[in-house]
């Protein structure tokens, strides 16, 4: 007995496998018409024959060279077959009905297997295919903003520079209602201006290459914080940065996302008098160091945090605490840049704690 199997291939059979005594037709096709597989797949039904020089359907010419007396063929997939699976014997036999169930019970299995296959390959050509149309309208769309961006600031500095001439030489000759709208206008000026520099962050960050490399966290966080007291004064505020903090990651990507995540925590303890920003790590049994930014500021409902790194989604009003809402959206893309996993928990008036994971550095 030899189990062979072939499938469809277009009009040909293609005998794609075999297990027999000597070699037959292993890798070969011949048209759907003239083989017995052939013929199994075209009348969707087995084809059980006990002697192949007294059965029409068998081209015996092809046979004569062979040890093959009689077989027993079964379509792979009664509906639509996608080829044809069976035996061979080297004696006159006629199988008995549970061989021949037994046959296209392994046909049927095959052919769940392989549509399984077909199905895989199918959806991976689809989701292929739809990262690249998303990577295609992300690239066009990050173009367009770093486009608009540039185009706004000639005419945003006119604005500015207009508004300021009118405010240091005529403010006075205006009466209240017309200073307020004068204060309006820079308020809105310095927002867009802020607003354009983030759109341009947001595309850089998105391109270029990435140059991993061991960098100490803590001494680019004290950089960082240097510059906030500098700009941003607060009495009371404390600042604790662990020491020994390596990852490996770029430097400029990482500056980004330490710079957005220590200013708004600087930013969401403003109200508080005892403020404090605690940057920490722990290495993981995977090799990577989660670090952890700590405030102690308003926080946020958990409950609307799947929009927090959304660009343009902001949690807290314009009247609350001024903002882009670009911020940890460049967050988020400089961290996947690097490979690594970003996610926050907070709780609402009890503080936030925005986490990132990244190899771990050399010491």
């Amino acid at each position: 007995m030899a189990p062979p199997s072939s499938l469809r291939d277009g009009d040909l059979c293609h005998y794609a496998d075999e297990d027999a005594i000597e070699p037959l037709w292993k890798g070969q096709r011949f048209p759907m018409s003239a083989c017995v597989s052939g013929w199994v797949m075209l009348q969707r039904t087995p084809a059980v024959i006990p002697d192949i020089y007294q059965d029409p359907r068998v081209p015996v010419d092809a046979y004569r060279p062979t040890f093959v007396r009689s077989m027993a063929m079964v379509p792979i997939r009664s509906e639509s077959p996608i080829g044809a699976i069976g035996n061979y014997w080297a004696r006159p036999y006629r199988p008995s009905t549970d061989e021949v169930s037994l046959l296209q019970a392994l046909a049927d299995t095959t052919s769940v297997a392989i549509e399984n296959v077909q199905t895989l390959q199918e959806l991976e050509h689809r989701v292929q295919e739809r990262t690249a149309a998303l990577r295609e309208a992300n690239a066009g769309l990050e173009a367009f903003s770093y486009s608009v961006a540039h185009d706004l600031r000639a005419p945003l500095r006119a604005i500015s520079g207009y508004s300021g001439l009118l405010a240091d030489h005529h403010r006075s000759q205006l009466d209240a209602e017309g200073q307020g709208f004068l204060d309006r206008i820079g308020k809105s000026a310095r927002r867009m201006e802020a607003l354009i520099d983030d759109l341009i962050k947001l595309a850089h960050v998105g391109h270029g290459d990435v140059q991993h490399r061991t960098i100490d966290i803590g001494q680019l966080a004290h950089e960082i914080v240097g510059v906030l007291r500098e700009q941003s004064p607060r009495a009371g505020m404390t600042v604790r940065i662990a020491t020994g903090l390596k990852v490996v990651g770029d430097l400029g990507l990482l500056r980004v996302v330490l710079e957005n995540l220590l200013s708004n925590a600087w930013k969401y303890t403003l109200r508080r008098d005892d403020a404090l920003i605690d940057l920490q790590g722990a290495p993981t049994a995977d090799g990577q160091l989660v670090c952890q930014v700590r405030d102690n500021g308003v926080g946020f409902d958990m409950t609307a945090a799947e929009h927090l790194f959304e660009p343009f989604k902001r949690l807290h009003g314009d009247v609350e605490f001024a903002g882009t809402g670009i911020g940890l959206a460049i967050v988020r893309r400089a961290i996947h840049r690097m490979g690594g996993r970003l996610w926050a928990e907070s709780e609402k008036d009890r503080g936030a704690t925005f986490y990132f994971a990244l190899p771990l550095g050399r010491r």
